[in-house]
């Protein structure tokens, strides 16, 4: 497993390589026409042909494989959950162009989801050049999703958590060992024809004083409630806007961002893009006044949400992490101007927002302390880090607004809330359960099952194959199951039905939990 964990990561680290060179010289291509472009009438016109020419390639590209639309890791969790089977040959060269075309075109999105899934395929094509089994096939493009986040940020840890944490989710010594060994080779490959600089080069000026913690929970409230309104901003444009228009898909979808790009170039240019502008403004900061700081974090913002909610093949951490960065900005801007609270937090700040919003939108609160973490170099920030993140993620699951990739994994499956909504709730969750051999639910009908209330199995995965739930259907070991949930009751519910389908579980407290179901029910 270290053998291939590492023949992935070389093989990821260089698609990423390459990729990343592909969008820098894209992006700086793009800010050099439309900035010679800027006042001409004619050369204005002209970009708008250039544009128009790029939309139609981005969407018979997507036509051709529509596994590439989006940011690719609601794909690669659908893989890893053995939901889908991406066709590698054609998804790669396919994400490769359409990412290096958005950015020449200037839309509002990140490079790190498109990474997760090519470095996710990178690996799928190592295991069916080793041939290897499908379960061992997934667990290789868990590596190769880690190698494609390690790469993207040159954050090799935040790449393994990122992984375990968001796609895979369970820990065992041959995942582990496998997808950091994959991580780290990805990581040296990128560092040696990169260099070793972080993609986003923030410090800590000096720590906070413990007098002025009460500050982190604040900020940290606040980015939770910044991140469950990012999620229900980004849900909304779905479903009020793209979803509605049904006809001539891609077309009619991709059109929209590709316009707002027209007027980004000439009137917003700090704008296009993942955000690379926006950080170079921060970190001057020269006559950046609130007005402005907030400004910019608006129209980041709304431009990213109509870019990643039309389903455009890109991702969305990136933007991500420099709205974190804006938000840190804009409280310290504001917190430094109360007595006794220095200016010099305020570069601190930026650091604690990217944490903070990473935790509340994606609500993976320890990938969000260890990228923060890489991305200073330093452990000082460490317990102030984990206050800001462990608050927001709190406080973002208490609004009841789903996690980001959860919504879009449901989305890709065809399971949306509105579907499944048994309670009519609105809140649901989605999780995967594997049939241990000798658990209590092996061998039993479904509906001999005493589920948990506002649970539902959606989809049975068996031998490759899936299977409608139907009642008369027997659970047998192996077997992978999709069940939905109420996301006000996920913990408990999550907790029944692992001790229902785990094969260590003693028969006794399994009884238990049983006879404690039905008299619920």
């Amino acid at each position: 497993m270290v053998g291939e964990g590492i023949l992935v990561g070389l093989l990821a680290g260089a698609v990423i390589t390459l990729y990343r060179i592909s969008l820098s010289h894209a992006e700086r291509l793009l800010r050099q026409l439309t900035g010679q472009a800027a006042g001409s009438p004619l050369l204005m016109a002209a970009w708008a042909a250039v544009l128009f020419v790029l939309y139609l390639a981005v969407c018979r590209l997507v036509l051709w494989e529509p596994a590439t639309s989006g940011s690719g890791i609601p794909q690669v969790d659908a893989e890893v959950m053995d939901r889908i089977d991406m066709p590698w040959k054609r998804v790669l060269p396919a994400k490769f162009l359409e990412g290096t075309l958005c950015a020449f075109a200037g839309l509002s999105l990140g490079r790190e989801g498109p990474s997760v899934q090519l470095g996710g395929v990178s690996g799928k094509a190592v295991s069916r050049i080793l041939r290897k089994e499908r379960g061992e096939e997934r667990l290789l493009v868990t590596c190769g999703a880690a190698a494609g986040m390690s790469a993207a940020f040159h954050a090799p840890l935040a790449g393994v958590l990122f992984a375990i944490e968001e796609i895979h989710r369970e820990f065992t010594a041959p995942l582990i060992i496998s997808v950091m060994t994959s991580s780290l080779a990805a990581d040296f490959l990128v560092s040696q024809v990169l260099g070793v600089a972080p993609v986003l080069s923030l410090s800590f000026v000096r720590d906070l004083s413990h007098a002025h913690y009460p500050l982190l929970v604040i900020f940290g409230a606040l980015c939770g409630l910044l991140g469950a309104l990012h999620n229900a901003g980004m849900f909304l444009c779905q479903e009020k806007l793209f979803d509605r228009l049904k006809g001539y898909l891609p077309y009619s979808r991709y059109a929209i961002p590709f316009v707002i790009a027209w007027f980004a170039a000439f009137f917003f240019p700090e704008l296009m893009c993942g955000g690379d502008a926006i950080v170079e403004i921060m970190m001057e900061r020269d006559g950046l006044t609130v007005l402005a700081v907030a400004g910019l974090l608006v129209g980041k913002y709304l431009f990213t949400t109509v870019c990643y909610g039309s389903g455009a093949p890109g991702g969305t951490l990136f933007p991500l992490v420099v709205l974190g960065s804006l938000v840190g900005l804009l409280f310290g801007m504001l917190t430094s101007s109360l007595p006794g609270i220095p200016e010099s937090y305020v570069s601190n700040f930026m650091v604690l927002g990217i944490a903070g919003l990473f935790a509340g939108v994606v609500r993976a609160p320890v990938s969000a302390v260890v990228l923060c973490f890489e991305l200073t170099g330093t452990l000082d920030a460490l317990l102030a880090v984990s206050i800001v993140s462990i608050t927001s993620y709190v406080v973002a699951n208490l609004t009841r607004v789903e996690p980001f990739y959860e919504v879009g994994l449901g989305r890709l499956l065809g399971v949306t809330p509105e579907d499944q909504d048994v309670n009519g709730s609105g809140d649901r969750m989605l999780h995967t359960y594997n049939v241990g051999a000798g658990s209590l639910v092996e061998g039993r009908r479904v509906s001999e099952v005493p589920w948990p209330n506002g649970s539902l199995v959606v989809n049975i995965s068996r031998a490759g194959s899936n299977i409608i739930p139907k009642g008369d259907v027997t659970l047998m070991a192996l077997d992978e199951l999709l069940v939905t949930m109420n996301s006000a009751t996920d913990w408990d519910t999550d907790l029944i039905i692992h001790k229902l389908c785990a094969p260590s579980v003693e028969r006794t407290r399994g009884d238990e939990l049983l006879e404690g179901q039905r008299k619920g029910s």
